[in-house]
Parts: structure tokens; C-alpha cells; sequence
């Protein structure tokens, strides 16, 4: 019997998006003999866990029974490191972040023996973290490149003098001439070169940042690359301007003081360069070139060719937060502070650290941990007062009437009596089981002894 084509189509269709079932025989999918052993341990493992365990398990190349004891003894440690319900996981994390901080030394630490190149690290570095600051005391960038301009160094130099900013004074020298009242910038071509900065590019950035309402910018002496910038006070009144600021007026007066602000603002020009970004430096790393800056502008490195986006950071959590959110910002102060804890040698569980960044990001923002923060937005008011400024917390609570409910472990601590975790957040209630008692009729009393016999050795002595 011929089917007519329509339902031919029909059934091979069908055929395709019906599921397959794995025939009698194959083995399971490892993944999936993960998820049933974590299953048969009453956990539920996280997907990143199983995906991780199966590509090491995969690259081991066990038995089938050596692979089912390491899942199932790693969905067993996995439930015994899961942390237990109403465990006061914040008193915990606080104990084991600070009690190592104590132990932390105040150092810092150079980069290739360069003493301009330093970073803050330590206790200094941790106080920053958990303060939130906005701008750290030693800002920095690890920069990586490409994956094919990692192992080039020319062009990770170039990327370099591209990162690092170039200022006038980097490449030419500044010179005043009192006489005929005029400073001469003279171009140095060995640091020209070095920086690959052009003539040109200095003559623009002159003109772009001096006022030229009070100077005038003249080829100088000299020919080709090195031929100088002289900088000439223009004449009173030339300006154009009807009404002078105080400024002009100033320098009017005391032409001298006119030279020496022409001095200063070319010494502070810059040529070209990621504003911020005060030095760079080149670093050989396992097999890539690495660029490390003192300074951060993670906006502006970012935009130059070459710079691998993904990998580059930087040390100020602020920024990360601003360039990338405040998940990112969330990953950058765990690893932060994991950082700064092992470079002293202090071994902190990670999950500590991902509860406090937790809860420092939890609301959208990074907020401080301190009085201007988390621990000021407390519902408590004495577990705000043992924190900082006691009588000013216990004064304004007062003037508005504020009640403290006891519901934490610092204020109840404060009051002396048990705190709502463990035992203290259980009440025992005896109730005895009332029965009926059932009615006892009282035995007869019992009846008078018997008189002795008479051959009662006893009788007869009384």
C-alpha cells in the first residue's frame, strides 16, 4: 500500500525531532554519572564543579571503578564543606579575615628594582579594599597583549610607548632667555627617537595647551627634527580681548612671572600617551611579554590596538566597576584580597572572601565596610554603636525613639544574654502527658501476730 507523499514528510519529520535513545550498552555520559552519584550523596553540585571534574577525570584516563569512588568521594567532601543552616557565617568570615590581617606586615613591593615602581600591598592594601576606595595609593595595571604580539617585544614596546604618557620635557629641553624675554624648547633627538614622538607632534601639542592669547609660538634656531620652539610674551593689549581677568592683568605687570608660567605649563604638556598612565614597564612572564604601569586609565588602554581586552586589568576595583559592572567588580575584589592574603602567606578560605564581596556588592554599587557603609545601615542600633561613634548612635536613636529588636549576635552579646544561633535559637517547652490515674482500693490492714507457743525459748526468759 503506497503512503501519499504528504504523510511520508510528515513521518520523516517526525522521525528527526523524536529524542534518540542511547542504545542498550553505551555508557552514560560523565556528567550525568556525576549528577546521580552527587544525588545518591544528597548534595547537588555546582554546573562549573561537574564540568570540571569531567574533563580532569577525562584526562586521567581511569577505570570505571576508580572513577566512580573519586565522584562519589568528591560529592561526599563537597556535602561536608557545604556550610550548615543558621551557621553564623558572618561573625565566622569576620574572625577569619581579621585575626590573619593582625598578623599582616606594612611593606610594599618593587617591581624590578625600580624604586618609582611600587604597589601597596599588605595590611595597607587590605584596609583599601574593604574601605572602598575610590582611587587606590598605588593605582597599576597588568597589561597583557594579543595572542600573536605576545611574544614580540618590539611590538610590546610599541604598545608600550603608546600606554606610557609622553610629556615635553621626556623629549626636548625647556630653557628661558631673560633677556629677550622668551622660553626656548629645544627638541633632543636621541629621546625623540627612544620615545618615537615627531617634531610635529610637539609643535601641536604646544599650540593645542599654551594660552595663545598671552603667548606666541616661533621657529627657533636649527634646522630639521631638532629645530627649536620659541615661546614669545605677546604685547600688552595684542590679545583682542575688551575686558582683561586678573590673570593678564598680572602678567602685564610683571612680565617675568609671565615667563615662568610659560615655563611651567610646557614642562606639563603632554605629547601623547593614556592620561594617567605615568610609567610603564616590560616584563618577560612564563612565555609572553607583560606591560605593567604605574597609574590606571582602564578606559583608555583599552581603546589601543593590540591590548587583549579580556585579560588586561587593573588594581582599582572602581574602575573595573565602571568599565565593566559590578559583577566584575565582585570577582576583582575577591581576587584582590585573596591576592594581597597569600602574598603574606595567610591561608583564608576563598568563601570568606566571596561573602564579604558579596555582601559589599549585593545593592548594585560597591559599598565601604565601615560607618559610611554596611555596618552604618545596620537595623541595630547597638550593633551600629559597638561599631564607631558609640554615644552619637545611642543619642539619635533615642531622640527618634528607635527599638533595637536583639536579633544579632553583637547586640545581644552586649546585653549578656545567649545569641539566636545554635542553642540560643531553640526554646524547649516541657509538657507532660496527663493519664488518667485509676482508682487503688486500699489492702485490709494486716492482722495482730499470733501468740508464741509456750516451748518458746523466748516466751519463757520474759
Amino acid at each position: 500500500m503506497n503512503m501519499p507523499e504528504e504523510k511520508k514528510g510528515a513521518a520523516k519529520a517526525a522521525a528527526k525531532t523524536a529524542p534518540k535513545t542511547a542504545p542498550k550498552g553505551v555508557p552514560k555520559d560523565l556528567s550525568q554519572r556525576i549528577r546521580e552519584a552527587a544525588h545518591q550523596e544528597h548534595v547537588a553540585l555546582p554546573p562549573a564543579l561537574v564540568d570540571g571534574l569531567r574533563a580532569k577525570i577525562q584526562s586521567l584516563r581511569l577505570s570505571p571503578s576508580d572513577t566512580s569512588k573519586i565522584i562519589h568521594e568528591v560529592a561526599r567532601r563537597f556535602g561536608r564543606a557545604e556550610v550548615d543552616a543558621h551557621e553564623s557565617v558572618g561573625v565566622i568570615a569576620a574572625q577569619s579575615i581579621g585575626e590573619p590581617g593582625t598578623q599582616m606586615t606594612l611593606r610594599t613591593f618593587h617591581y624590578a628594582g625600580v624604586a618609582e615602581m611600587n604597589v601597596t600591598l599588605g595590611l595597607p592594601r587590605l584596609i583599601e579594599l574593604v574601605d572602598a576606595r575610590r582611587v587606590p595609593s598605588t593605582p597599576m595595571m597588568t597589561v597583557h597583549v594579543e595572542k600573536k604580539l605576545r611574544n614580540d617585544r618590539k611590538a610590546v614596546e610599541e604598545i608600550g610607548l603608546l600606554i606610557e604618557v609622553t610629556t615635553v620635557p621626556d623629549v626636548a629641553a625647556i630653557g628661558t632667555v631673560v633677556e629677550d624675554l622668551k622660553v626656548v624648547v629645544s627638541p633632543q633627538a636621541p629621546l625623540m627617537a627612544k620615545r618615537g614622538v615627531k617634531r610635529s607632534e610637539i609643535e601641536t601639542a604646544l599650540t593645542e595647551n599654551l594660552d595663545l592669547r598671552l603667548f606666541e609660538i616661533k621657529p627657533g634656531s636649527g634646522s630639521g627634527e631638532t629645530r627649536t620652539f620659541e615661546i614669545h610674551l605677546k604685547e600688552a593689549g595684542t590679545s583682542g580681548a575688551k575686558t582683561k581677568s586678573r590673570r593678564e592683568e598680572l602678567v602685564e605687570e610683571m612680565p617675568f612671572k609671565k615667563l615662568l608660567i610659560a615655563s611651567e605649563e610646557s614642562s606639563a604638556i603632554r605629547i601623547k600617551g593614556v592620561l594617567g598612565i605615568r610609567r610603564a614597564l616590560i616584563r618577560r612572564e612564563k612565555d609572553e611579554y607583560v606591560i605593567y604601569t604605574e597609574g590606571s586609565n582602564l578606559d583608555g588602554v583599552l581603546e589601543i590596538a593590540g591590548v587583549d581586552g579580556v585579560r588586561t586589568t587593573t588594581n582599582s576595583v572602581f574602575e573595573i566597576y565602571r568599565v565593566y559592572g559590578v559583577e566584575a567588580a565582585r570577582a576583582a575584589l575577591i581576587h584582590e584580597t585573596n591576592r594581597t592574603l597569600a602574598e603574606q602567606g595567610l591561608g583564608v578560605d576563598i568563601r570568606h572572601l566571596m561573602l564579604v564581596a558579596d555582601v559589599m556588592t549585593n545593592e548594585g554599587d560597591i559599598r565601604a565596610i565601615g560607618r559610611h557603609g554596611i555596618s552604618g545601615k545596620k537595623t541595630s542600633v547597638l550593633a551600629r554603636a559597638a561599631f564607631e561613634i558609640t554615644a552619637a548612635h545611642l543619642l539619635r536613636a533615642a531622640i527618634i525613639g528607635e527599638v533595637d529588636e536583639l536579633k544579632g549576635v553583637a547586640e545581644n552579646i552586649i546585653v549578656g544574654q545567649p545569641i539566636t544561633l545554635g542553642t540560643g535559637a531553640v526554646n524547649l517547652v516541657y509538657r507532660p502527658l496527663v493519664r488518667s490515674i485509676p482508682k487503688v482500693t486500699p489492702a485490709p490492714p494486716p492482722a495482730a501476730p499470733a501468740a508464741a507457743p509456750p516451748d518458746d525459748p523466748l516466751v519463757e526468759e520474759a
